[in-house]
Order: C-alpha cells, then sequence, then structure tokens
C-alpha cells in the first residue's frame, strides 16, 4: 500500500467516524469519546443513552459486511471497555452494549446495535 493510498485510507476512515458520531448524536445518544485509545486496544466511540454505554466499532466499506470483525477484535474491544470503565466509576452501573456503524458512501450510515456479546 503506497503512502498516499494510506493517507486516502485514513481520510475515508476520519470521515466516517465523523459520519457515524453525527448519526448517533442525532439519535440521541452523548459520544463519551471517539478513537479511545487504552493498553488494551481501541475503540472507535463511547456512547451512552439512557442507562446503556455502548462500544462503537466504525467500518467504512462499500459493501457492508457482519463477519469484517472478528470474535478476537471483540474481545479486545470489550477488554478495552471495561478498562475505561474502571477509569469513569460513574459509568459501572450502566448496561454495556456492542454495536457497529456501517458507512458506505453515497449511503446513510446503518447503526446496528447490540451486535456482539462477550
Amino acid at each position: 500500500m503506497t503512502r498516499a493510498s494510506r493517507q486516502k485510507a485514513e481520510s475515508w476512515g476520519r470521515r466516517a467516524e465523523f459520519l457515524a458520531r453525527l448519526t448517533l448524536m442525532l439519535k440521541g445518544y452523548r459520544v463519551l469519546e471517539h478513537r479511545c485509545r487504552l493498553a488494551s486496544g481501541e475503540i472507535d466511540l463511547i456512547v451512552r443513552r439512557g442507562s446503556v454505554v455502548a462500544a462503537v466499532e466504525v467500518k467504512a466499506r462499500a459493501i457492508p459486511d457482519d463477519e469484517v470483525i472478528s470474535v478476537r477484535q471483540w474481545d479486545r474491544i470489550a477488554r478495552t471497555l471495561e478498562l475505561y470503565l474502571t477509569r469513569h466509576p460513574d459509568l459501572q452501573p450502566l448496561e454495556r452494549r456492542f454495536d457497529r456503524v456501517d458507512v458506505a458512501p453515497w449511503r446513510w450510515p446503518r447503526h446496528a446495535r447490540d451486535v456482539w456479546r462477550p
């Protein structure tokens, strides 16, 4: 992969994350973190709505694919969410959920709730 193609992919990924944040905010979610990086891994978005805190994986793809995120990746996201929550004790009692937002060119982002359970 050339430097130019990496930069283009990074730019598209950042736009996709922005569109995902905007979509979730319009649905009533409050974005707590974006691009949350901790020792155990990275979560694209951590959002809250009511009594639910969700780790959201954003996928920017021309064709949405449910199998894009492996169980190993979800495990890493789950560990990272738990570490994040230990640093934010006020969020500890909330229900945890794992969501995905698919962003495709020229389409509205698609929010899939509760796509994985540890």
